[in-house]
């Protein structure tokens, strides 16, 4: 039976991993899931969306729960697991969802740790999208309306928060380049021009 193809995307903030994922899903006509994740969660787990949307992507900053598992996420005990955050109860969830899609269709899935959620699943493709700060604040300052200056500090900020949140929950480091089969420049390249360069490589990785 053939694997589906499912290619995960950790990005910087600021490099356009988004906007490269969904030409990406256009390119290869194919699923993309991002922020439908977090309405898949909420749905499944019956919280809110809203609260769901404040932690998305945030590791948990709770040191007495944490050693309490004993620095697992599950840790076995069933009494601490009910009170466990709510980052964590949308961690599992969105792993949940994510494996039950690379199971079901070929799709675009953006951040959550996709990478090492589905490490066990073949087909799947990693890729990092980065770029320099210049660029990446260029981008931020236009987009929010913004100067430079203060985009620069919203990007340090995010990309800290990512880090935290995927090294938290997966024990790897964010960014390093042997977590993934692919890593672009989108400041060099631009989105779409990227977009084309994975889905030319995801074209050729089939055929192997």
């Amino acid at each position: 039976m053939k694997n589906n193809t499912v290619i995960t995307i950790g990005r910087q903030y600021g490099s356009g991993g988004r906007e490269i994922g969904k030409k990406i899903s256009e390119i290869l006509k194919i699923g993309y899931y991002d922020d439908e994740l977090i309405s898949l969660a909420a749905k499944n787990s019956g919280m809110s969306t809203d609260a769901l949307s404040g932690v998305d992507e945030k590791a948990t900053n709770s040191l007495l729960y944490t050693l309490a598992m004993g620095g697992s996420l599950f840790g076995g005990n069933a009494a601490l697991a009910y009170e466990m955050p709510i980052n964590d109860k949308l961690y599992i969830a969105q792993s949940d969802i994510i494996k039950d899609l690379a199971n079901r269709e070929e799709c675009v899935i953006i951040g959550r740790c996709a990478d090492y959620v589905l490490k066990e699943i073949p087909g799947v493709i990693n890729v990092f999208i980065y770029a320099d700060i210049e660029t990446r604040a260029a981008r931020v300052a236009a987009r929010r309306n913004i100067t430079e200056a203060k985009a620069k500090d919203i990007i340090i900020k995010t990309d800290k928060q990512r880090a935290n949140y995927y090294n938290y929950y997966t024990s790897r480091k964010w960014g390093r380049i042997e977590n993934y089969d692919l890593c672009i420049d989108s400041g060099k390249t631009g989105p779409q021009k990227a977009a084309e360069i994975i889905a030319e490589y995801v074209k050729a990785i089939s055929q192997c």
